[in-house]
This record gives structure tokens, C-alpha cells and sequence, in this order.
């Protein structure tokens, strides 16, 4: 018996009777032998953190804040670190799949655009402008890249089952309370990573507008800090822990009404006080002007378009979607240094 399946075996005894088995996996896009080590979700988990240059370019990637120069803040890569924490924290205690958990949080913003949400948002608009048929969601992004994208075209050639978490995980800014109750995922461990990364976002970006400065403690709503409490880790630990309560032994994922309620309010605060306050309007504007601009500078000159490395295409509609690919999978940096290439001067100074 093989170091695999002996790890299969292990997972038919102890896993719950709703995870998802590696040994039940309903396979690849293209068929491959089995590894005599590693799970098909082990091999998930490898490609996306060894192979895929994508996963490495969201270190340089917004989070929140948009093109900082500071350490401290969270990036795409880390926030994508925290969600498979907590994902697999939960996944754990819910003896489901953690193999599978982790390989879907570790690739499911893989195709997020530069500059956060901003840069997603202008992306879409600027797309549709030379393709009406077309549109732009990070979450069917990252399919891409990962079934098309990477290693030259050739892709990943990941299991369906992580390539269907990766295209399910985003509920946009709805309530949780609302996507616990609506949400039809292709398994638990899907549904698990999609709340892993609520969670994960309302704490570490309440964390650092408090560590920017740019909120204080006591405009944090004091109903939501009586219910998950006044440090980050306690808040972190409180709504984990009582996802974990509420769903054993259950079909679907539940949390408390209490917790839940503090966990929406608490989004609903952020969004007011930070992803739409009147600074972030004033820096998200720059962005998306950033991200249009560079679309339009490949769409209408050839010289610029040859950053690309491809051959014209022959039709607009395929062009944009080449620089669709090309500008989504720019850093927030890389995006920058670009823009300043195509639109200053050639002898302006550098800066």
C-alpha cells in the first residue's frame, strides 16, 4: 500500500460521512496517474503554491490599501494565508476535508486584479467598453488563470472539485447571514473557505485602519465588541469558534444569532468607514484611472501592446481579452511602473 492511499484509508475512517474523500475525487480536465505520496488535494495545494506565478504576485498586491509602501499591512498573499488558516481551523473540527480546504483558499484570489476591488471594478468597465458580450469577476478569474493561464497555457490542470470552490468563493458584500442560508456550494469544504474569507477580511481589515490610524477603538460599533470582543484575536477566535459550535453535525454551516448579527454589522461598519469613506473614494479613483487608462494604451497602440510578448490579434474582441488577461495579472507596482512608461513623457523624470 502506498504512503496515498494509506492516507485515503485513514480519510474514509475518521473524515465525516460529508467530506469530500480525495479518493472520490471525480478527477482532472486531463486525466493523470496517481502520485504514490500526495492526495489529488495534496497535489492541488503543491501546484498552486510551487507553480503558479500568479499565487507569488499577490504579495505585491492591494488588499485595502492601495500601492503601500508600508510592512505591516495586509496584501492579497496574506490575506489568502489568513482565509486558509481559518479555514482549515475550521475544516479540522469539522472533520472535512482539509487538503481540499486549504488548496481552494490558497487559489481563490489568484486572479484578482491590481489595486483591490478598485482595480477589479474598472477592469469590468473598461472590458465591456470593447466587448459588450464581455464582463470581469476576480472570483471566474481565477479559473482562469489556473485552468488556461498558467505554466505557458497549459494550466494547472487542478481537480474540479478545488476548481469549483475557486469559482464559488465570493459572495460579494452580501450579509453572512443571508449566504449561510442561500448558498448552494459544491461542498462543504467550498462553503467553509467561502466564510473562512469573510471572516478573515472584516478582522484583518478593521486591523489595519485601527494600525493606520484611520479608525479608532471607540468607533467600533460597541454592540459588535461586547458580543466578539476588544482585541483582533479574540474577535478572530470568537467567530471561529462558534462557527465550529453551530455546524457539527450539521449539512450546512451555521453560526449564532449573536455572533452572526456583530459579524454583518461589523462588515456594514467597514464598508461605511472604510471601503467607501470619502479617502478610499479619492484613492480608488486614481486606481481604476490607473487600470482604464492602461487598457485603452494596449488596446489603441501597437507599440504598447507588444508588452504583451503576443502576436496581434485579428479581431478587437480577442485583443481585449488578451489585455484583459495581461492587465489583471499586474501588481498594484508593476501597474505604476507601466502607466508612468505609457503615459508621461519619455524624458520625464523618474520618481
Amino acid at each position: 500500500m502506498t504512503v496515498r492511499e494509506q492516507i485515503e484509508e485513514h480519510e474514509r475512517a475518521y473524515l465525516s460521512p460529508r467530506a469530500v474523500l480525495s479518493a472520490a475525487s471525480t478527477g482532472r480536465p486531463r486525466p493523470e496517474e496517481d502520485d504514490p505520496v500526495r492526495t489529488a488535494f495534496q497535489r492541488d495545494r503543491d501546484r498552486i503554491i510551487h507553480l503558479c506565478q500568479a499565487f507569488r504576485r499577490l504579495a505585491h498586491k492591494t488588499q485595502v490599501f492601495i500601492a503601500t509602501t508600508q510592512d505591516h499591512f495586509r496584501t492579497r498573499l496574506s490575506h489568502t494565508l489568513e482565509v486558509s488558516q481559518i479555514a482549515r481551523t475550521v475544516a479540522k473540527a469539522l472533520r472535512l476535508n482539509e487538503d481540499l480546504v486549504e488548496a481552494i483558499a490558497l487559489g481563490h484570489d489568484v486572479g484578482h486584479t491590481p489595486f483591490g476591488h478598485a482595480g477589479e471594478d474598472a477592469l469590468d468597465r473598461v472590458y465591456r467598453h470593447y466587448d459588450p458580450e464581455a464582463h470581469f469577476a476576480h472570483h471566474e478569474h481565477s479559473l482562469r488563470v489556473v485552468d488556461f493561464l498558467e505554466r505557458d497555457g497549459r494550466g494547472l490542470n487542478l481537480t474540479h472539485e478545488t476548481r469549483a470552490g475557486i469559482v464559488g468563493h465570493s459572495k460579494s458584500m452580501a450579509d453572512l447571514a443571508d449566504d449561510l442560508t442561500t448558498a448552494q456550494p459544491h461542498s462543504l469544504e467550498a462553503m467553509v473557505v467561502r466564510v473562512a474569507d469573510r471572516l478573515a477580511y472584516v478582522n484583518h481589515d478593521l486591523d489595519d485602519s485601527l494600525r493606520a490610524g484611520l479608525l479608532t477603538p471607540d468607533q467600533i460599533p460597541r454592540e459588535v465588541l461586547e458580543v466578539v470582543g476588544e482585541r483582533h484575536s479574540t474577535r478572530v477566535g470568537r467567530m471561529v469558534e462558534d462557527l465550529i459550535a453551530h455546524s457539527q453535525d450539521s449539512p450546512r454551516l451555521q453560526m449564532g444569532a449573536e455572533v452572526l448579527e456583530a459579524t454583518d454589522a461589523l462588515k456594514s461598519f467597514l464598508v461605511e468607514n472604510v471601503y467607501q469613506a470619502d479617502w478610499m473614494r479619492q484613492e480608488t479613483a486614481k486606481a481604476k484611472s490607473i487600470v482604464g487608462t492602461l487598457f485603452e494604451s494596449y488596446m489603441d497602440s501597437d507599440e504598447n501592446f507588444s508588452d504583451l510578448g503576443l502576436a496581434a490579434p485579428e479581431t478587437s474582441r480577442e485583443r481585449a481579452r488578451c489585455v484583459c488577461d495581461y492587465v489583471a495579472g499586474m501588481t498594484d507596482r508593476f501597474a505604476c511602473d507601466r502607466y508612468l512608461q505609457h503615459v508621461l513623457p519619455s524624458r520625464a523624470p523618474s520618481f
